[in-house]
């Protein structure tokens, strides 16, 4: 958990970033998504205040296939193990490892640190850089909490609800800013000087000024590009995937944006060279229904489609402004205007 500029985390911050992760975990219950698929340190993400955000993309897979994990084998579930399945009390299995290493500093395997806690030699556990900065009642209950979570039989494990009412009562400072905790001082946000329309309205957040952008634009920007949206061959499959396009952007154009999403999502499905403007249509809708972080996704992936399209860098900057992100969202305009002005370059040569 060594994080910004490479200092340690202190101690405070340490335990929100572990109550932050279980309400985020909460959450995917409440939303009917137990299984997070592969829970790790690397899943934390920081907003721009510094505080913790368990990142959407242990969302992305299928959740209710359950076969999904790539953690290092020390670090996996024994039921991964021995079925080659997750289980929501995996997840549990998962949230210890990330407790060893807020209280280690480091990875840890679950076996030697069980070893260690059953010998109550709980100091060997500890970062030596948080000396000084908890009470040993406090990191007492949280190692407690990381065995109970790293039990090998699953339903030896505590629930979300039990990882909420462990954690909270350890937070001290509470009406501290993360950002303070980690003595950090917020950038001020200076935007690029030259943007198009579209980055400006995404730079502003006006997502019905992008709306009408992307209405206008169409699919322009794919025009030579190899997608199935121009398959010769009219088949069956062809006249179905063309009726899902249509729907979609009917739903776009009404915004109806829960039917597009529902109708751009099928349409992903069906192609098998996917459209950037598809994936950048279905952003701003998951935008429009603050689903911020899975406007992210489709943003990124509209970058993977067509890797210096200005509009993608936008939309990714549109979507890490929602989510708080406000330097990265710099950083996407920048991206973005660099390659608007590339572009305009080559056309006057």
């Amino acid at each position: 958990m060594r994080q910004w500029d490479k200092q340690p985390l202190p101690w405070e911050m340490r335990v929100r970033v572990a109550y932050y992760i279980a309400q985020a975990l909460d959450h995917c219950n409440s939303q009917n998504r137990k299984l997070y698929h592969d829970l790790n340190a690397y899943r934390v993400l920081f907003d721009e205040d510094g505080d913790p955000r368990l990142s959407s993309f242990g969302l992305m897979k299928n959740s209710r296939d359950g076969k999904s994990y790539s953690t290092n084998l020390a670090y996996t579930p024994p039921e991964f193990l021995r079925t080659g399945r997750v289980i929501p009390e995996s997840v549990i299995y998962s949230y210890g490892t990330v407790l060893l290493d807020l209280l280690s500093g480091k990875h840890i395997p679950p076996s030697h640190a069980l070893d260690v806690i059953r010998g109550k030699n709980l100091l060997l556990l500890m970062d030596s850089s948080l000396e000084g900065q908890y009470a040993n009642e406090d990191a007492t209950q949280l190692v407690e909490l990381a065995s109970k979570c790293l039990q090998y039989e699953a339903k030896d494990r505590p629930d979300v609800k039990f990882l909420l009412s462990a954690v909270a009562p350890l937070q001290k400072q509470t009406e501290v800013a993360s950002h303070v905790l980690m003595g950090l001082s917020k950038a001020p946000v200076v935007l690029p000087t030259m943007l198009s329309s579209l980055g400006k309205a995404c730079a502003r957040m006006d997502l019905t000024a992008v709306h009408d952008i992307l209405l206008k634009t169409g699919y322009k920007d794919e025009e030579g590009a190899e997608n199935e949206l121009s398959f010769q061959e009219w088949t069956q499959q062809v006249q179905d995937m063309l009726n899902t396009k249509k729907f979609g952007d009917i739903a776009f154009r009404d915004k109806d944006f829960k039917n597009a999403i529902e109708y751009y999502s099928k349409l992903v499905s069906m192609m098998s060279v996917p459209s950037g403007t598809v994936f950048v249509r279905r952003a701003l809708s998951y935008l429009m229904i603050e689903q911020a972080e899975l406007a992210l996704r489709d943003a990124m992936q509209a970058q993977v489609c067509l890797p210096e399209w200005p509009t993608a860098f936008y939309m990714q900057a549109l979507a890490l402004n929602k989510l708080g992100m406000e330097t990265d969202a710099q950083d996407m305009l920048n991206d973005g205007a660099s390659f608007e002005a590339k572009k305009q370059n080559s056309w006057r040569i």
